[in-house]
């Protein structure tokens, strides 16, 4: 026998072994329904988790909360610019172990998509790209461009050499089952021409020669070749998207936006759990098999690592919020959702699907196999009115804008559009244990031009001087008057007027603060002017130019440019003189900065000292000490009444505030800066603010944050409360109350319902922490409500008219009715 037979022997027995011992088999495959994992087909339901974005000590506790909100797979990006910050010196350590975080989630039974773009957007500066890859001679981004595809193969090739170093692919027993290349190109790929078309063939081949053990996808690439699945993002993928690029392919969903990031000056950004809900049960009713919400949950942009204007603050509106607390009813009612569809499991995956258009608006999806196994949705599409349907039978009611899921074509265990999941709202509470902070002060000194290193005829590009280092650089320059030069009238000054390519500046004169001047996301060049006070003499002209974070969008981001690129002054007897060219000098960073004054060690070389009233604010330090507040709620910094600048505890970047760019409502788009307690020891914490232009130190707070109010919003019609769930072979079979069985409410972290903030049964409207009584309401709602639930750390109350009201008494007897109660949590006494 030869070799070759000799193996195919081997490899045979082992098959027939493994098959004998119950073994599955290994391995990512597909066909035009779904994934198949490991031999079996899936459902599958995952949620975008960012490791850079929370300490290491956040993942097992978030991993876990998506695990209990129904989702079996975790996608994550892989950053590039973190991990290899210079090039050839690599970093995963920390929050940037990713392996680490692919192990915690393996630990805990999950899949992992991994994107490795290397391009990932995500708000991430620069796309993920380091700063070092623009600098690369002749280099063009994300085009078939010999600099790029060389550098950007070295570096996919490192990560999945990694991957599989670490054995974490499912073949080898790992928990990746999935992996993209690139990201979204369609977006720029006529801006490249043929080099765009080539680039994308050149990926395609280039990450499936690297690794062909699981499949590999490109998100909304129409022209994805065929070794590739073209995958969906956006709100509403089953109206949206066109399907998979082949017949073979499953339809897959890689970005389900549960709201928006926001950038500085953004009003708040929402989106309704009933709305999600509904485009996830249309787009699994419409041959759909991989949801991934993005994001499930958001984080933090620590340090320098947001892109341009985006907030600390990541979708902050995702099922688990930035602190990592339930958002509710968004977790819940998506959990209950995927429950619903895992009881749909078998028909969904092996049955044949038929489609039913009652009328325009009414829509009937059932899927069903030998008269064993059928699923029917019931989807009312008309934004406005509810409907009733007959169906097999039987009478339905389908509420507005609505999907209903019989995972028995019998039975409604869910609705999309009603929501039986408690609410909640979130609380921010002053801590009593660091209250009443002391505050002291150093302010840096204004350069001249003497002062900086870098000499140069015209201002130098803002991007290629600090090469993404620092968010600030010092200019300065020197000009020197006589009296005639100057304005005779003392009541008319020249003014300062300073074109930049963004994203923000402060300007000084003569040592002085003169203003402060910014783009916006959308535009980010500006133009400051302000009048400034001129002496005869030499007068120093100083500006701290800053940026607020990388593009990450968009073609040819390697050619964008910011900071100032023509100063003048206006109004001088002699009319305007430019002073562009006048010969400048340059420093990146500020000392503070640069002397690391936001750690202990660095905080000892200079002399602070008490904060001025008013204080004088610009480019000014403050620290203070606290000790680790109350309890073990997550924390927050509140900072609305500062300016603009960067924060620090123990030495650890909280990223960039900016409270005085106001959103169209008139407040900060962010108040409160998450400080994850694992920064934080018991006592003695130092607490670091460089505030680039002016604001109140004394008014920052350090606060508590909970989830300890909470609501419950339900109408006399609901589909039926799951009370558990019973696994039967491999689906779930639901246990079920009936109708009558109302709102079930339950405190966090088994604390006790301590009041009864609002009890309505009537017509009530308004949202958790801002209900309000309608024209109609049982006078009883508050005795009854408070009989259930006072004292109790869970409970039920029913929805009963005659509970409420006698018959002869109702005050509505014809009007459908809805309860709605608001109770706050308090720890046992």
């Amino acid at each position: 026998m030869g070799t070759s037979s000799r193996l195919l022997s081997l490899v045979l027995l082992s098959l027939v072994v493994s098959c004998a011992l119950g073994e599955k088999p290994r391995g990512v495959s597909y066909d035009g329904r779904s994934m198949i994992v490991n031999g079996e087909r899936e459902l599958l339901f995952s949620g975008s988790i960012h490791y850079p974005r929370m300490p290491p000590e956040m993942w097992p506790d978030i991993i876990r909360k998506a695990k209990e909100g129904g989702l079996n797979v975790i996608q994550t990006y892989i950053f590039w610019n973190i991990h290899e910050p210079v090039q050839g010196q690599f970093n995963f350590e920390g929050n940037y172990d990713v392996v680490k975080f692919i192990k915690a989630i393996a630990e805990q039974g999950l899949y992992v998509t991994l994107r490795i773009g290397p391009y990932i957007e995500a708000e991430w500066n620069q796309g993920g790209f380091p700063y070092w890859l623009r600098e690369v001679p002749n280099i063009t981004f994300r085009s078939y461009n010999e600099p790029f595809i060389h550098h950007m193969k070295k570096y996919s090739e490192m990560v999945i050499d990694l991957m599989k170093r670490e054995n974490l692919f499912a073949p080898q027993g790992g928990p990746i089952i999935l992996a993209q290349i690139e990201n979204e190109y369609n977006n720029v790929q006529l801006a490249y021409r043929d080099n765009g078309k080539k680039y994308v063939e050149w990926a395609a081949n280039m990450a499936t020669s690297l690794y062909d053990g699981v499949p590999w996808i490109m998100c909304k690439q129409k022209d994805a070749p065929p070794q590739i699945i073209s995958t969906c993002n956006g709100r509403h993928c089953a109206d949206t998207f066109a399907g998979p690029n082949g017949p073979n392919k499953p339809s897959l969903w890689t970005e389900n936006w549960t709201a928006q990031y926001r950038t500085f000056g953004d009003p708040p950004s929402q989106r309704a759990a009933e709305d999600i809900a509904f485009s996830v049960a249309r787009f699994f009713a419409r041959n759909g098999t991989l949801t991934n919400y993005y994001m499930y949950y958001g984080g933090t942009n620590y340090g320098r690592t947001g892109s341009s204007f985006v907030t600390t603050r990541y979708y902050d509106e995702a099922p688990l919020d930035e602190f990592g607390l339930y958002r509710e009813p968004k977790w819940s009612h998506l959990r209950d959702l995927h429950r619903a569809l895992r009881l749909s499991r078998r028909a969904l995956l092996w049955g044949t699907p038929t489609v039913h258009r009652v009328n325009q608006d009414i829509e009937v999806t059932v899927y069903e196999k030998a008269g064993v196994d059928c699923t029917a949705f019931l989807t009312n599409n008309h934004t406005t009115n509810p409907a009733m349907i007959k169906f097999r039978g039987k009478d339905y009611y389908l509420p507005e804008k609505s999907v209903s899921i019989l995972p028995d074509c019998q039975t409604v265990v869910y609705n999309t559009q009603t929501i039986v999941s408690q609410h909640n709202s979130r609380n921010f509470v002053p801590s009593e244990k660091a209250k009443n902070l002391t505050w002291e002060m150093y302010q840096e000194k204004v350069p001249t031009i003497g002062d900086l290193p870098l000499k140069n005829k015209e201002p130098l590009e803002l991007y290629s001087l600090t090469k993404d280092t620092s968010d600030y650089a010092w200019y300065s320059t020197s000009i020197t008057f006589e009296h005639h030069d100057l304005p005779m009238r003392p009541d008319i000054l020249p003014v300062l007027q300073i074109a930049s390519m963004g994203h923000a500046l402060s300007a000084f004169v003569n040592g002085e603060y003169v203003g402060f001047g910014h783009g916006n996301n959308i535009e980010k060049s500006f133009v400051f002017q302000k009048p400034v006070l001129l002496k005869p003499g030499t007068n120093n002209i100083s500006i701290l130019a800053e940026t607020v974070g990388f593009p990450n969008s968009g073609a040819y981001m390697e050619k964008r440019f910011a900071g100032p690129r023509g100063v003048t002054i206006q109004g001088l007897m002699a009319g305007t003189l430019d002073i562009t060219q006048n010969n400048w000098g340059h420093e990146v960073g500020v000392f503070g900065e640069r002397e690391q004054l936001f750690t202990e060690e660095g905080a000892n070389k200079v002399k602070w000292t008490p904060v001025t009233v008013p204080p004088k604010g610009a480019v000014t330090w403050y620290k203070t000490y606290f000790d680790a507040p109350e309890g073990n709620n997550p924390l927050a910094l509140r900072m609305d009444k500062m300016q603009k600048g960067m924060m620090w505890v123990n030495g650890k970047s909280l990223g960039r505030y900016w409270s005085s760019f106001l959103s169209p409502l008139g407040q900060p788009t962010q108040f409160e800066y998450h400080i994850p307690r694992a920064f934080v020891k018991p006592t003695n914490n130092l607490l670091v603010i460089f505030e680039e232009t002016g604001g109140l130190p004394e008014t920052i707070e350090i606060q508590t944050v909970n989830r300890d109010t909470i609501c419950s919003i339900i109408t006399e019609y609901h589909p039926p409360h799951v009370k558990s769930w019973q696994r039967s072979g491999t689906d779930f079979v639901a246990v079920v109350e009936d109708l009558k069985s109302g709102a079930h409410l339950t405190c966090p972290d088994n604390k006790i319902i301590e009041k009864v903030e609002f009890a309505s049964y009537g017509n009530p409207d308004g949202g958790c922490g801002n209900l309000i009584t309608g024209n109609c309401t049982s006078s009883n709602s508050l005795k009854i409500v408070e009989q259930y639930c006072l004292g109790k750390h869970t409970c039920t109350i029913p929805i009963d008219r005659d509970l409420y009201d006698e018959p002869s008494k109702d005050p509505c007897p014809n009007m459908f009715k809805t309860l709605a109660v608001q109770m706050k949590c308090g720890n046992k006494n």
